[in-house]
């Protein structure tokens, strides 16, 4: 074993098969021997790096490679945008969810006291053009105010009447078809509590008035009055649409609840 770690070159002979050609040999030290296999290896090694990062054989032995060019990251950062905007998306839904909620509740108590509505606190309209509508509406409230303290219901929009009050299969107002952008009407005067977006039923405004009566306006197109403003009867607050992912078409939904439980609008609204 002493001898065998003495020796520091090694041969290698080459004889061929045909003797009349003479043997070759060739002498290898351990260090060239040593440094032969380490630049083979960073060959092989650079070699390989290139074939995989540079050809489509990369792609054929690693068809699920992390490697990111610079199209991908792009692409990465592009997705990483989306997700920080839905993350946004999903905490305003949430917000607005939360609004919803309590504006529901207001229908099933009197937590919320409305604002009373100071006529000096709101423009008359018929000064900037005249509203037969409000005019109408004002004589008609004032005949049934003598005769009844209660608040009254008008039509909030034109139009006929595609589906009624149908409790017992979760529909719980009536349903008018017109065209996008029909101007809607408060059916009575009070407090908006809620007026946002959701995505079951797009753009929506609910109105608290007195005797803890709720009346809902469902899939408009655009919202005129925002949470806080006060309303009287018949006074515009939305332009009906097609909004909401429940939502089959151009028409208004509207509800009247009273005390937490809904209302048939027909048994109320004011017929003329």
């Amino acid at each position: 074993m002493f001898k065998i770690k003495k020796i520091q070159r090694y041969s290698i002979i080459i004889v061929p098969e045909d003797t009349s050609k003479e043997p070759r040999s060739i002498v290898f030290s351990v260090k060239k021997l040593l440094l032969y296999a380490v630049l083979y290896s960073l060959f092989m090694a650079l070699f390989g790096f290139y074939l995989i990062s540079f050809t489509p054989l990369g792609s054929t032995i690693f068809p699920y490679s992390l490697r990111l060019g610079n199209s991908d990251k792009e692409k990465v950062e592009i997705l990483n945008e989306k997700i920080i905007f839905l993350a946004k998306e999903v905490e305003s839904l949430k917000a607005v969810n939360n609004r919803l909620k309590f504006a529901i509740m207001l229908g099933d108590s009197n937590a919320v006291d409305v604002p009373k509505i100071k006529k000096d606190t709101v423009q008359n309209r018929s000064k900037a053009g005249g509203n037969i509508l409000r005019v109408f509406t004002d004589l008609i409230k004032k005949i049934f105010d003598s005769q009844n303290e209660g608040v009254t219901f008008i039509k909030p929009t034109d139009g006929f009447i595609s589906r009624h009050y149908e409790p017992e299969n979760g529909h719980y107002g009536n349903d008018y078809v017109l065209k996008e952008k029909t101007p809607v009407y408060a059916s009575a005067g009070g407090y908006v509590v809620f007026s946002s977006y959701t995505i079951d039923n797009g753009y929506s405004i609910i109105i608290n008035h007195k005797d803890n009566y709720v009346t809902k306006y469902l899939h408009c197109s655009l919202l005129v009055k925002k949470e806080g403003d006060i309303v009287h009867q018949g006074e515009l607050i939305a332009l009906s649409g097609n909004s909401g992912t429940s939502s089959s078409g151009p028409h208004l939904h509207f509800e009247i609840w009273k005390d937490g439980k809904s209302v048939n609008p027909s048994d109320v609204l004011i017929k003329f």
